[in-house]
């Protein structure tokens, strides 16, 4: 029962992660019908981006916290910006072209940004600090360490705010009018480019967060190491039911803890041979079961069809 529940605990803290990037992928499907495929290499540039800032301040005498939240800051502010480029210069132009072209540059834009990442800051893995206390919390047998606390409760904060801004804020309702009829909205006085590039800079700094978080929860950080959480989190999103909010949160934490549970079992039923790194079975495994049975995902799609 122990391990079950350490088991939850993991896939909580996982799932978390793949919630944040969920939400920069549905977002920005929900608005312009792309599935920007760059959107992982957003979170590996948050995630060097905090490694250089960290390990530049390494010897300043800063306290872990205040080391984690100027990172944090400098991750935002160069996801931000990148991804507000990215949009402009790769996404804009082909806006109304067929959709296979966007899909394309969006799997380009993903190579360049490794490559680009490979070349600044070299190819070699590289262990990123401990900012916080290590001493794990006894929860009664399950243990969770003071940086999955913090996951887990910036995560709340976050997603909280980011239904409070989508929900209850004028630039939220000319977001949901954009993703409705962009057309429409513009003679409404929205203005559709403003709105879309905000989705950007909205999703590219959820994913900076989470680029930190994955890279202060891992201890390493790497050029590659977008491609695979962008994959499940884009797994995520569609699992919840992709262009819908809520969906992309109820989908990040159901696929964390699938593959934390599954990994863990599976881990146990042939003594530890198979494990962690078989988790991805079952991630997949249930999106293919859930688009089977329900193609729409499991809250369904929110976003009305365009004429």
């Amino acid at each position: 029962m122990e391990t079950f529940f350490q088991q939850i605990i993991n896939g909580l803290v996982l799932g978390s992660m793949y919630a944040l990037v969920a939400l920069g992928y549905t977002m920005v499907y929900g608005i312009i019908n792309l599935i920007n495929f760059a959107h992982g290499e957003i979170l590996m540039v948050g995630a060097l981006v905090s490694w250089t800032v960290v390990s530049a301040l390494a010897d300043s005498g800063l306290p872990g916290w205040s080391l984690m939240l100027i990172a944090l800051a400098c991750a935002v502010v160069v996801c931000v910006t990148l991804n507000f480029l990215v949009e402009k210069i790769a996404y804009r132009p082909l806006r109304n072209a067929p959709r296979l072209a966007p899909l394309i540059t969006a799997m380009g834009m993903s190579l360049l940004l490794q490559t680009l990442a490979m070349i600044i800051w070299k190819p070699n893995p590289k262990p990123f600090p401990l900012l916080l206390p290590t001493t794990p919390i006894d929860l009664g047998g399950p243990v969770i360490t003071v940086t999955q606390c913090v996951i887990l409760g910036s995560t709340v904060m976050i997603l909280a705010t980011l239904m409070w801004l989508v929900n209850h804020t004028k630039l939220g309702r000319a977001m949901r009018a954009t993703a409705e009829n962009p057309r429409v909205a513009g003679l409404m006085g929205v203005k559709p480019d403003f709105i879309i590039s905000t989705t950007f800079v909205i999703g590219a700094a959820l994913a900076a967060v989470a680029g930190l978080m994955w890279a202060a929860n891992y201890g390493t950080v790497q050029h590659t190491m977008g491609f695979m959480p962008g994959l499940k989190a884009f797994t995520a999103a569609v699992l919840g039911g992709i262009g819908n909010l809520a969906g992309a949160m109820v989908g990040g934490i159901l696929l964390g803890l699938i593959e934390a549970i599954g990994a863990g079992y599976l881990g146990e039923l042939t003594g530890g041979i198979l494990g962690s790194h078989y988790a991805d079975i079952f991630a997949f495994v249930a999106l293919i079961l859930v688009l089977t049975l329900r193609p729409s995902g499991l809250l369904g799609e929110r976003v009305a069809d365009r004429a």
